[in-house]
Parts: structure tokens; C-alpha cells; sequence
């Protein structure tokens, strides 16, 4: 049976709420930079949607896919009540992003420990030409190592049964060599690692010092090229990947 790569273009950035280096609000430059990288699907994190005045209010999601013509999945790991009654809730999490249909998606609450801030497992399948790529995109915490690797091995469970090719991006919070992060590269492959040039460094933008954001892919996906891109829309960095995905 022959086997036909279908190119796809992956891209990973947590957006700060649309807030740069400059602290300017502006999500129009983080749509140029996706616009202009060609990504099929991202995965964005720390994403508002109506959450508060410091995005005015937004809806980022709908923002992004209404200016991008793509798309989008919508995860509120943070869902609060309106401060008054009738306005819509306060949402704070993940968003996708595709090119591509989506077909279905959930979300799913990662563990958390006492008093730290709920991180969640977006997963969506995105019918790409045909072939089902089921497409993850995740925040693991800050605040404890210990916490973080209880998200990384459950993020495995969730994911690790699937037999669909699949592709696994976010800001996971750790180097490389963390017990968290290899938790994760024992399972999946990490593009950059296999493809990138350099160290990789994602945080923070004006002067990176750590990988700490990750595009990796189960076998069905072939690296390619992977990247850095220099922006100041967000304190990180994004990271695009050059892939191929396999199909009959």
C-alpha cells in the first residue's frame, strides 16, 4: 500500500491574553504573525473570552477565527459568572485553531493541587484531507513540579490509547530534560529536538533562556522543519513545525 504525505503546518503560542512586551493589547499582530506563517492548526494558550477588562472584554476565540477564516475549539479551564446578571461568562483557557474541519472536541480538567489554577487537555479531531489527525493542545502548571508531572502522566492516559496520528503542542512549563517533559517524549516524539536548529528557547520573547513550549507527534507524523518565530505579541515565543502527515 502506498503511502501519500499530506503537508501540515503546526504552530504552538501562549498568546498572554493578546498583552506584549510593550503591555499593548493586540490581538491584530499575534492574527498577522499565524496569517503570515501559513499554520494549518494552533494551539494557543492563555486565551480570554469575555474574562475581564484587561482583554476588554473579548471574545479572543471568536476574535481569531473571524479574522483568520479558520475554525475554532474553545476550552474554559477558568469559567466565572458575569459580574452582572445577563452578560455572558467569564472564561479563561485554550483555543484551536484550524484550516481543516473539526470534526468533535472536549476538554478535560487536568489534576490540581490546592489553591492553584485549573489546567485542562483540549483534544479535537480535525479531518485533514480525509484522514482523522486528532490534534491536542495543553497548559500544564507553573506552580509545582510535582503537580505538573501528575498532568503530564494523566495527559498520557488520555491520549496514549489512540491509534489516529496525533500532534501534541503547548506550554508545558519545564525544559526538556524535566521528568514532566520526558514523561510526555517517551510516548510522543519532539519535533524540535528532531529538527530545530539551536536551542529552541521560547520564554521570555526579548531575551529567551527556555524551552518551555512544545510541538510533539505520535508515529503517522513526519517532522520536517521547526522554528522559532521572533515576535513581541505575547512574553513567549511561538514555536511553528513543518510536518507530514501519513495516509493511505
Amino acid at each position: 500500500m502506498r503511502i501519500h504525505p499530506t503537508p501540515l503546518k503546526a504552530l504552538t503560542y501562549n498568546i498572554h491574553h493578546g498583552r506584549g512586551l510593550d503591555r499593548v493589547l493586540d490581538l491584530e499582530r499575534i492574527a498577522a504573525m499565524i496569517d503570515e506563517s501559513g499554520a494549518d492548526l494552533v494551539g494557543l494558550q492563555e486565551v480570554d473570552k469575555h474574562w475581564s477588562a484587561r482583554s476588554d472584554w473579548a471574545d479572543q476565540p471568536a476574535w481569531f477565527a473571524q479574522r483568520l477564516g479558520m475554525h475554532v475549539a474553545y476550552a474554559a479551564n477558568l469559567d466565572l459568572p458575569p459580574l452582572n446578571p445577563g452578560e455572558p461568562r467569564r472564561q479563561y483557557g485554550t483555543a484551536i485553531l484550524s484550516r481543516f474541519p473539526i470534526r468533535n472536541f472536549r476538554n478535560t480538567l487536568l489534576p490540581i493541587y490546592r489553591g492553584h489554577e485549573q489546567r485542562g487537555l483540549l483534544e479535537a479531531t480535525i479531518d485533514v484531507r480525509g484522514i482523522d489527525l486528532r490534534f491536542a493542545d495543553t497548559h500544564l502548571t507553573s506552580s509545582s513540579k510535582a503537580e505538573r508531572l501528575d498532568q503530564a502522566r494523566r495527559v498520557v492516559k488520555l491520549l496514549g490509547a489512540s491509534e489516529r496520528p496525533a500532534v501534541l503542542v503547548g506550554d508545558l512549563n519545564a525544559r526538556p530534560r524535566a521528568l514532566e517533559i520526558t514523561t510526555l517524549t517517551a510516548r510522543w516524539r519532539d519535533t524540535w529536538a528532531e529538527v530545530g536548529d539551536g536551542p529552541g528557547y521560547t520564554i521570555k520573547a526579548n531575551n529567551p533562556t527556555a524551552r518551555i513550549d512544545y510541538v510533539l507527534h505520535s508515529d503517522g507524523v513526519l517532522a520536517r522543519s521547526a522554528e522559532v518565530i521572533t515576535t513581541y505579541g505575547s512574553d513567549h515565543l511561538p514555536v511553528f513545525a513543518e510536518l507530514s502527515l501519513l495516509g493511505a
